[in-house]
């Protein structure tokens, strides 16, 4: 490959690495070109881009960026995939399922919710990261439960206050 068009692929690895908010770095070694197919397919699915890129232009881009990518350099070895998302769990929960199935993608790093995640030991604490969409939904079914408790006790009291207060100090 010639200089430029090493340059060219850093600054196309690094314009990637900038639209999405989340990436994960997987080992593919010991997958065959099917199951790496198969594993591309379901990223598709779940909106998840795969990229196999070679660790030194990975590592050359990661030095081009803004972001210290630095706690990731140790896990550049062997065959990398590189798993892009604006879901931080998605690709986690996707490596897990794959690897359930016999196929063997395994989870070299990660950065997520702007934390590096290094080592394969990482996956289930990955996966338990919440997205924002979850957090917020969470969030607004603990706001809404203090409503549904008055509204049940108004309903239930035959509306006067005394049936409130009743039902309230019942609870």
């Amino acid at each position: 490959m010639k200089k430029e068009d090493k340059v060219n692929v850093i600054a196309q690895i690094g314009e990637v690495i900038k639209e999405y908010s989340h990436f994960y770095l997987v080992d593919v070694t010991a997958m065959n070109s099917a199951a790496t197919n198969t594993m591309r397919a379901k990223c598709y699915k779940q909106e998840i881009k795969m990229l196999v890129v070679k660790n030194t232009l990975l590592k050359k881009a990661f030095e081009a960026s803004e972001v210290d990518y630095s706690p990731l350099f140790p896990c550049l070895k062997g065959t990398t995939a590189l798993l892009l998302c604006n879901t931080a769990n998605a690709p986690a929960k996707l490596i897990k399922d794959v690897a359930g199935k016999g196929e063997i993608p395994a989870l070299k790093g990660a950065y997520a919710e702007e934390s590096f995640y290094v080592g394969a030991e990482q996956l289930d604490a990955l996966i338990n990261i919440k997205s924002k969409n979850e957090l917020i939904a969470e969030v607004v079914a603990l706001l809404q439960s203090p409503i549904k408790n008055v509204v049940s006790a108004l309903q239930s009291g035959g509306n006067t206050i005394h049936g409130v207060l009743k039902t309230l100090g019942e609870r």
